[in-house]
């Protein structure tokens, strides 16, 4: 038994999803948004003090609740400081893979709402001045981001509103091809995202309600660990829809989704992980189980910080985790899909 997932919306959802910016705890631009997406399904969004949106659901039975969590965050950066000559230093949101965004275009978001782009270089910029430009590492301390903007000092920077700790994104670059492949930043997990809006969608169209009472959540600050630590009042499970990971020694591909099991800090809840590979093979949805190293989710977080629940996590696989990544549209749809035998049969 299979669910038809309307791929038309979840793919254009994607797209609208990841062409908004949100690096780790920036939720203002991206929340309007979730609004409107739950608002065209009939459904209204709340907020905790966190700034993490909520979507909540009747079920047929609202003895018991059960949280499924995509975290709307990705990573980026803040403004360090201003060097003398005009130029950004930064400070990391999250893992960046520093050498990977070296190029890219960002854009800084000031505190009174205004946006400047710039280019993401190297301190040692170029093949045909530096004798270290293929050596030097890529990181903190040797990236910046030099502005689109007539500035060559602290002062001029400063003129344009721009002050430390101001938000920096990274320009994703979604693309989507003839043949079903996603590619940009920010898959991990946008993606997890569109695909719980293309969940609740089938639910709407289909006149369905889930088995139990629950919640969709969207924090913003997964990438440093911490969005999943406070959960709401009664909730039983928490299953984060994340990304799966593609290498030596796993099962996942794009066109899957996949099941953790494990990840670095502990392995998932074992009954709930087993009944969600129950769904899949029932769903008959392409699949892997697998064990990902230096990976977590807001479901482990929220069972560190303490709380009285089950954990589980899933999601569609991808290349390239937190550079540009790539996955596919069967992959989404697959999570999708799992994600709706979940809430039918949880």
């Amino acid at each position: 038994m299979g669910f038809d997932i309307d791929r038309e919306y979840l793919i254009n959802s994607f797209k609208d999803i990841v062409s908004v910016p949100s690096p780790v705890g920036y939720y203002v631009k991206l929340n309007p948004l979730l609004e409107k997406l739950a608002a065209d399904l009939g459904q209204t969004v709340t907020y905790d003090n966190k700034s993490t949106a909520y979507i909540t659901l009747d079920g047929e039975d609202n003895s018991k609740t059960v949280l499924v969590g995509a975290h709307a965050d990705t990573l980026g950066m803040v403004v360090r400081s201003i060097d003398s000559s005009g130029m950004l230093c930064v400070r990391n949101l999250g893992g960046v893979y520093f050498s990977s965004i070296e190029g890219e275009s960002v854009t800084v978001h000031t505190r009174d709402g205004r946006e400047y782009t710039g280019l993401m270089i190297c301190t040692s910029h170029s093949v045909h001045v530096f004798d270290d430009t293929r050596t030097l590492e890529r990181n903190e301390n040797t990236m910046r981001v030099l502005l689109d903007e007539d500035v060559h000092s602290k002062e001029d920077v400063r003129a344009l509103g721009i002050q430390n700790g101001d938000v920096i994104s990274v320009e994703p670059r979604f693309q989507y091809t003839s043949g079903g492949y996603v590619k940009c930043r920010y898959i991990d997990d946008k993606g997890g995202v569109a695909c719980s809006f293309a969940a609740l969608k089938y639910l709407v169209d289909n006149g369905l309600r889930p088995r139990y009472r629950t919640i969709l959540a969207f924090p913003y600050y997964e990438e440093i660990g911490i969005g999943g630590t406070f959960v709401p009042e009664g909730v039983s499970e928490y299953v984060a829809i994340d990304i799966g990971l593609i290498g030596p020694e796993l099962d996942g591909s794009e066109r899957k989704v996949s099941i953790c099991a494990k990840d670095n800090t502990a392995p998932y809840d074992y009954e709930l992980t087993s009944r969600l590979i129950d769904c899949a093979k029932k769903t008959g949805c392409d699949y892997a189980v697998d064990v990902f190293y230096r990976y977590s989710t807001d479901a482990n977080a929220a069972m560190r910080a303490g709380n009285n629940l089950r954990s589980a996590a899933f999601g569609m696989a991808v290349y390239c985790s937190h550079g540009m990544e790539r996955t596919h549209i069967d992959g989404l749809a697959a999570t999708a899909e799992l994600l709706v035998a979940y809430l039918l049969d949880a």
